[in-house]
């Protein structure tokens, strides 16, 4: 007999090529696992900086290897990542705040739409390497995501409100009080305990914890 549905949190960032890694796994496994998934847009570089942690391009080395592991993923989970030397800088020079409390707002109020909406942002800023910073490129990415250009001005006159940036201020707390230092940060709530896996190469672990 299954049980209640294990609630797994999905907090990430768009602007994280491993959180949309973790994103497409956790969607398939969705429909298979008796789970009941949540997405929590958080801002990564409120985490980075509450936890002391760095861009992993900041190590040579390291920076090296995320390229090769990157596009291995995405060549082993089919999504298109593609991710080259040039992208560290371009990481470092946009700003990603806006399109994090563009998908915030959507959350609070089109959440149907928080799926296709984040996974177009990941396609257009690490698939088609554009910019997701613009409120025009905003706009384009909501289009694409099936929005209507009425919802996608509101959401975009959101951003600057108070609630939104509260929320969004307010989730990044929640994964860093979860334990997250960076993305994806992935929560399960089982037996009355909330798991976090870090990474989406943990997956296969977390699907052994809730008995999966």
């Amino acid at each position: 007999i299954r049980m209640g549905r294990t609630l797994v949190e999905l907090f990430y960032d768009v602007v994280s090529p491993y959180s949309w890694l973790g994103f497409e796994v956790l969607c398939r496994y969705q429909h298979i696992w008796n789970i009941d998934l949540r997405f929590r847009p958080a801002f990564l570089g409120g985490i980075m900086q509450a936890t002391g942690n760095k861009p992993p391009a900041m190590l040579p080395k390291r920076a090296e290897y995320m390229l090769k592991d990157v596009n291995r993923m995405g060549k082993y989970y089919e999504v298109p990542v593609k991710i080259s030397g040039s992208d560290f800088q371009r990481i470092l020079g946009t700003s990603n705040l806006g399109a994090m409390r563009f998908i915030t707002a959507a959350d609070m109020t089109q959440p149907q739409y928080l799926e296709p909406l984040s996974r177009e942002f990941w396609i257009r800023f690490w698939s088609q390497h554009e910019d997701i910073s613009q409120p025009e490129n905003i706009l384009a990415v909501a289009r694409q995501a099936g929005l209507s250009s009425e919802v996608a001005q509101k959401l975009l006159e959101m951003i600057s409100s108070p609630a939104v940036k509260n929320r969004l201020k307010e989730t990044t707390e929640e994964a860093i009080k979860y334990g997250a230092f960076g993305m994806p940060a992935v929560v399960a709530h089982f037996k009355g305990e909330p798991h976090l896996f870090f990474g989406s190469d943990r997956l296969e672990l977390l699907g052994s914890v809730i008995g999966e």
